[in-house]
């Protein structure tokens, strides 16, 4: 009788199984592991602009407050970007021929905002309002990063559900004090933990749990 299996065949065998093995990683990379990867939530990445604006030489250079640009922050579900007037007011009296501002000019002079590329930007179906964020205890830092080490401006977290759930379910740990919410270099003079569980009851956030609800961010 003949063989059924050839002398072959636990090679083939041996070949398909790894293959097989290979390429359920590779699915595992890709739907688990690549969704939160920097590549795919822009962490890090600076959009090219029309200006190359640098925080780093504006705040932490020249020691400008994030509020004087983003004058929405406090009372706004946008933080805003800052119409060319304000670019302006500095820039009418330095730096007032350089071609790196040419679009700031033309702007001021044409009366066309510059089109700005957002750096974050969350899809239409989350519900988000800066001025709860802030006016709760939430520093800049938290969310956008260390904004004043950056020449050009990159996103500073991935913002995923994930991301935002952890700090919705422990929020304690990024909050702080009124006085610090713009600061990009505070750090807590006392404990953390107490701290933190001050500023929750200062700022009112005894329930804690009820912030992971779907409708506090689905709306």
């Amino acid at each position: 009788m003949a063989q059924i299996f050839g002398p072959k065949a636990n090679g083939i065998t041996q070949i398909v199984l790894v293959t097989a093995a290979l390429l359920a990683a590779v699915a595992v990379i890709l739907l688990v592991v690549l969704p939160r990867s920097s590549w795919a939530t822009l962490v890090g990445r600076a959009p090219q602009q029309p200006v190359p604006f640098s925080h780093q030489h504006h705040v932490a250079g020249l020691g400008l407050d994030c509020r004087y640009c983003h004058t929405g922050v406090e009372d706004s579900a946008f933080a805003g970007l800052p119409p060319t007037e304000t670019c302006m007011t500095c820039h009418s009296q330095i730096w007032t021929n350089a071609d790196l501002l040419a679009p700031i000019r033309d702007s001021f002079t044409d009366r066309q905002p510059v089109a700005w590329q957002r750096v974050n930007n969350l899809p239409d179906y989350v519900f988000f309002n800066h001025a709860i964020h802030v006016n709760n205890g939430v520093g800049c830092v938290s969310c956008h990063g260390r904004i004043d080490r950056m020449p050009l401006t990159a996103r500073g977290a991935p913002l995923t559900m994930q991301w935002c759930l952890d700090c919705h379910r422990a929020p304690g740990p990024n909050l702080r004090p009124p006085e610090a919410i713009t600061r990009m270099d505070w750090q807590p003079e006392t404990d953390r933990r107490e701290l933190a569980e001050y500023l929750l009851d200062a700022y009112d956030i005894p329930h804690a749990d009820r912030l992971t609800d779907c409708y506090v961010c689905h709306r």
